[in-house]
């Protein structure tokens, strides 16, 4: 199994515009980061997190040129608004791309995006859109996706609920303000974890540095890696006060999971 990690930013991303701190001005090419978004894949098959703005740039960067399904953790703009950019796999596969996540935000991707799952919008001959089918998941209930077992780890974002996701031994977590117990149960055992880690100091919706080594600490995963990171936070820095089995992630990291 591999996790490729294809953005480690915020929702204004690094360099923020219009920003001339150290971290924006960085040339350390870990301190350059689009929005969130990863691909877990096992064998042939892979399976994309969310879908950044910036995800056509970041699949060609990786290399990616095929997903099978698309896993959402929730409905803003940062994770869901290069939903167009999957149009290349579905016209690839001839078959609508299956897309999955909590109901709601299925539903808001549903009425946000009617041209690609409405499918009275046929395109004109000649032209394409993506198309996909809404498949909506249970927290706590575990389903096979693209042949992986994966079970939807519900946590909260301020008024609103996320899913992170188990998908065999790695557990993937972003925007959450804290682990409950029910998903803490759910990810023990995993062998990589990723967490949210916005700033060094407290946030109303989001895990801290200091907050997400605490639940590293707890799940007691081999190896995690901090993600969602904002420019307060240069990545050489913040990796010399980590302990050994935490690290920040960066744009392009790629971790084998035994």
């Amino acid at each position: 199994m591999k996790l490729t990690f294809l953005g480690t930013g915020t929702s204004f991303g690094v360099p923020q515009v219009g920003c001339q701190c150290s971290v924006c001005l960085s040339r350390d090419p870990r301190d350059k980061r689009t929005r969130v978004g990863a691909v877990i894949e096992a064998g042939s098959a892979r399976i994309l997190i969310d879908t950044p703005p910036e995800l056509r740039l970041q699949l060609i960067a990786n290399g990616i040129d095929k997903v099978d399904a698309v896993l959402y953790t929730h409905d803003h703009a940062d994770h869901t608004h290069g939903i167009d950019d999957v149009r290349s796999f579905a016209f690839g596969a001839g078959s609508p791309l299956p897309i999955y996540g909590p109901a709601e935000t299925l539903a808001s991707l549903g009425r946000k995006f009617a041209y690609i799952f409405d499918p009275s919008m046929k395109p004109l001959p000649g032209t394409s859109k993506p198309e996909g089918t809404l498949r909506p998941l249970e927290a706590g209930v575990r389903v096979s996706v693209a042949g992986m077992d994966v079970t939807p780890v519900e946590v909260p974002h301020g008024n609103m609920r996320v899913f992170g996701y188990r998908v065999g031994s790695v557990g993937y977590v972003t925007d959450a303000k804290e682990l409950p117990a029910a998903a803490e149960a759910t990810l023990r055992g995993v062998k990589v974890l990723v967490l949210n880690a916005l700033f060094l100091k407290s946030h109303p919706t989001h895990l801290s540095v200091g907050e997400a080594i605490a639940t590293a600490q707890r799940v007691g995963a081999e190896r995690t890696f901090l993600t969602h990171l904002t420019h307060r936070i240069s990545h050489a820095e913040l990796e010399a006060e980590l302990p050994d089995t935490i690290r920040p992630a960066f744009d392009g990291l790629q971790v084998t999971v035994d």
